[in-house]
């Protein structure tokens, strides 16, 4: 049988729209994301992205979180924040930034467990 053929987009699991064997997974897989809710214009803020209760080791973990943010009424979308690369047993999935926005929209981050794929999250932001 072949396998059938996704776009990439299509292979990013989501906490709401993880489906089959992807569903036990995803407390331990979908990036958390802790920022304001909201912040005023152009004030620096810290936006945290980790992955919490996930193995760390070389045969199974997060190899790494890029974050990224869709801001609203901007033609070409998303920005990218960061790229943080882990190595097994040596670090830990968790990612803290410094931002700075002057419009609102929203962070998104993704993660890549070399087991189990992609997995992303989302949070609106509003710039006040």
């Amino acid at each position: 049988m072949a396998e059938e053929k996704k776009n990439l987009g299509e292979m990013i699991n989501t906490f709401d729209m993880a489906a089959g064997e992807a569903l036990g997974k995803r407390e331990s897989h979908t990036p958390r994301i802790e920022a304001p809710k909201a912040v005023k214009a152009d004030e620096t803020f810290e936006v945290k992205v980790s992955v919490q209760n996930h193995p760390n080791k070389v045969e199974h973990s997060i190899r790494w979180i890029e974050v990224y943010f869709r801001e609203d009424g901007r033609p070409f979308n998303p920005i990218m924040l960061a790229r943080i690369d882990f190595t097994p047993i040596y670090s830990e999935p968790e990612a803290r930034l410094l931002v700075k926005l002057s419009k609102s929209g929203s962070i998104l981050a993704m993660e890549y467990c070399n087991v189990h794929g992609l997995w992303s999250a989302k949070e609106e932001i509003k710039v006040e």
